[in-house]
């Protein structure tokens, strides 16, 4: 004979082993917004126990979400696949988002086309909130646009003109730059050169003033160029640096890839690393540690600035006010510097 199909389980049986109401776990279930650590670990470890399992068409029709997320991406796909810091980013946030069963959907939108079609399709009911990645100052109409359609928006870094109007979560940018370059100063180093990054990003402008302060009265313009964060622009900034005339004993890129396209620039000119220039990044990405030499770089914590994120975003979509988080870096001493 054929066996009875096992029944699924439900909220109420959900409830039922955590002890607490079935209100309480339609809350944890909807972003856990309004319960506490100790309710939410019980109907976490009860949803385990029981093999409960949502219902997302169910979940839609009771709360008209569609029950996925999107990460906006305003670059382009050439620095989508370059970049490992995206890369990072978006694995933690799926990883996030899976916890609670939301989808994650992947948008890039370089051109002002691409953000139409995008802004098209998130206030068109396709997601309930958007985690924006990499907007630039005097590019982002679009923010605009998902504002007053009262999409839920968090940004990786601050939204340089929006910072009153969209959440965010940031590493501290001047903090980083600050420490790194007094780090520098401290292994005896007096002339630091910057290739700083793009000065329409809050990355690119918090990284300028964290040196610029920590170099007081050793601030020269001279010793600054600038790039898109880019492996590229740091060679051609590095080359910059150098057809110049200007003296330097080390440089301090805003980000990794430049600074790894610096040090291939040095050895080309045979200028070795670190006796006649020191050189440093900033994240800490994968390709500080497979450089040659490794690179010295301030460590930007990329799983937590996702999962904090993804714990804002979610909040909001369950009804919350906008917040802003602001997160620590870390100085990783390599060879380099």
């Amino acid at each position: 004979m054929a066996q009875p199909a096992k029944r699924r389980p439900t909220i109420q049986d959900v409830a039922r082993e955590a002890e607490v109401s079935r209100a309480t776990v339609s809350r944890v279930l909807n972003g856990g917004v309004w319960v506490s650590d100790d309710a939410q670990s019980r109907v976490e470890k009860a949803i385990k126990r029981t093999g409960y399992r949502i219902n997302p068409h169910a979940r839609s029709l009771a709360t008209s979400r569609n029950g996925s997320v999107a990460l906006l991406l305003t670059e382009s796909h050439e620095r989508f696949f370059e970049d490992p810091n995206f890369s990072l980013i978006m694995r933690a946030a799926a990883a996030a988002l899976a916890e609670k069963d939301y989808p994650l959907v992947l948008i890039l939108a370089d051109t002002e086309v691409e953000q139409r079609r995008a802004v098209s399709f998130m206030t068109g009911g396709h997601v309930d909130g958007a985690l924006v990645l990499s907007a630039h100052r005097g590019r982002q109409a679009f923010l605009d646009d998902l504002i007053r359609a009262d999409v839920p928006l968090i940004s990786g870094g601050i939204p340089l003109g929006f910072e009153g109007r969209v959440a965010y979560v940031q590493a501290e940018d001047r903090a980083g730059a600050m420490e790194m370059t007094r780090y520098l100063s401290s292994t005896g180093r007096t002339r630091i050169a910057h290739i700083a990054g793009p000065q329409d990003t809050s990355g690119g402008t918090g990284r300028l003033a964290g040196y610029r302060e920590a170099m007081g009265d050793g601030y020269s313009a001279d010793l600054v160029v600038f790039g898109d964060y880019s492996r590229a622009s740091g060679a051609a900034g590095m080359a910059a640096l150098i057809d110049s005339g200007v003296t330097f004993d080390a440089v301090f890129a805003a980000n990794d890839l430049m600074a790894v396209g610096a040090l291939g620039v040095l050895a080309e000119r045979g200028l070795s690393v670190p006796q006649q220039v020191a050189v440093a990044g900033f994240d800490d990405s994968p390709v500080a540690a497979a450089a040659t030499p490794a690179l010295t770089t301030m460590r930007q914590p990329f799983e937590r600035v996702a999962q904090e994120m993804v714990r804002l975003l979610l909040d909001m979509i369950g009804g919350g006010p906008r917040a802003r988080v602001s997160l620590p870096t870390e100085l990783v001493r390599r060879e380099s510097a």
